[in-house]
């Protein structure tokens, strides 16, 4: 039976057009330059990572191999995200897309390339609940957790801190509104005051502007919903150099290593959220990423998992072609079916292709629920000793 679904399996491929039995292409799109550059190395490594585990242990599509062709997102630039997109699609002829990764660029990609083509995306660090209501043709999924439940847990956060007022900076997109938008909601209705909630532009050399702003309005901690490597890294150090703020409050986008290392020991005692989780699948991936020589920061594990994702789906439908694997993604993602952790991809292959259901947990205890929208686990992070620690987890 095992040998009649594998041949199948590659004969669809085959006759797909995506990718010969020999090599399943992926598109691996992210912001190697711009505001979170410092983040997707390890990212785009991790996805790989995923890719080399199905490679090597010959499962997919009666033997083929999986490599990845990696495209420049900017973060921030939809015009040079869309044109990397066309061209991974178009030239190139991948598959499937890992990625993107901030919202603005993803919701263009999606709508202006793949929808077009009918290409499936998985995207491990878009966040804006904007994305949740976007058409997609059943073609659009994300391993992080939309920022309407990130606002709810940063809300719970504050309440425990005592927090009674706050302003907000923000990096004018889409991400960074839909955050501060969320946060703010979810603060007020647990009675706290929001002082100020401003946007900031990325780019910019002087922030006296925001920041003098920011501290007229005042409040006992200032949340900065921006990129690590760009403007919410300059109102940051503004604040501290003026004196207006101690203490910040870092959602999903500051946090990264090269934060604390930037700015010093004055972002000690700062805290916030990042997708995470302490399950078995994190401490396995953490272990794997390590001896692969990969320095697992923020997003690593989603990466892994939204690689991991597409392929399991590949051959639960026995086709590369998104129009046929794309109904899979969940049925993979989710139970019933045998749990799959990191390093189990192989036998994950094998249970499908032999008519067996798998439940992928993954390095970041993969749940995907409504249209592909990531259930989502926080990781809560305190800098302590000019260092992104764990507090715990939510």
């Amino acid at each position: 039976m095992k040998s009649r679904l594998l041949t199948t399996a590659a004969v669809a491929a085959l006759v797909a057009g995506t990718a010969s039995a020999e090599d399943v292409k992926l598109g691996i799109i992210l912001g190697f330059t711009g505001p979170i550059e410092s983040l997707t190395p390890a990212m785009a490594a991790s996805a790989e990572l995923a890719m080399q585990e199905v490679s090597d242990s010959g499962k997919l599509m009666d033997g083929a191999t999986v490599s990845a062709t990696r495209g420049d997102s900017t973060c921030v630039d939809s015009a040079a995200a869309t044109a990397a997109a066309e061209r991974l699609i178009t030239s190139d002829g991948v598959a499937a897309i890992m990625g993107a990764d901030c919202s603005g660029v993803t919701g263009a990609i999606l709508q202006n390339v793949a929808r077009p083509n009918g290409v499936v995306m998985v995207s491990p660090s878009a966040t804006s609940p904007a994305l949740s209501d976007e058409e997609d043709d059943g073609l659009f999924f994300r391993t992080s957790p939309s920022d309407a439940r990130q606002g709810e847990v940063l809300a719970e956060i504050l309440q425990e801190k005592g927090v009674e007022s706050a302003a907000i900076t923000y990096t004018n997109n889409d991400y960074g509104k839909g955050l501060a938008d969320s946060i703010q909601q979810n603060f007020e209705a647990a009675g706290g005051e929001v002082t100020i909630s401003a946007a900031h532009e990325d780019g910019k050399g002087d922030y006296s502007a925001e920041v003098g702003a920011l501290a007229q309005a005042g409040g006992d901690v200032l949340i900065v919903a921006g990129y690590l490597d760009q403007g919410g890294k300059g109102v940051i150090q503004g604040a501290l150099d003026t004196g207006a703020f101690d203490t910040f409050v870092l959602p999903d986008g500051m946090i990264g290593d090269s934060l604390p290392m930037a700015i010093g020991s004055g972002l000690n005692g700062s805290y916030g959220t990042v997708p995470g989780t302490d399950n078995e699948g994190s401490e396995m991936f953490k272990t794997m990423a390590e001896e692969a020589g990969i320095k697992v920061d923020a997003f690593s594990a989603e990466s892994y998992d939204a690689a991991a994702l597409i392929l399991l789906a590949m051959q639960a439908a026995g086709s590369t072609k998104s129009a046929d694997f794309k109904e899979k993604v969940m049925e993979v993602a989710n139970a019933p079916g045998e749990e799959i952790l990191p390093g189990e991809l192989g036998k994950a292959l094998e249970i499908i292709a032999s008519g067996g259901d798998v439940d992928y947990i993954g390095a970041s205890a993969v749940e995907l629920i409504g249209e592909g929208e990531s259930a989502g686990n926080y990781r809560e992070i305190l800098v302590e000793d000019e260092k992104i620690t764990t507090a715990g987890y939510r």
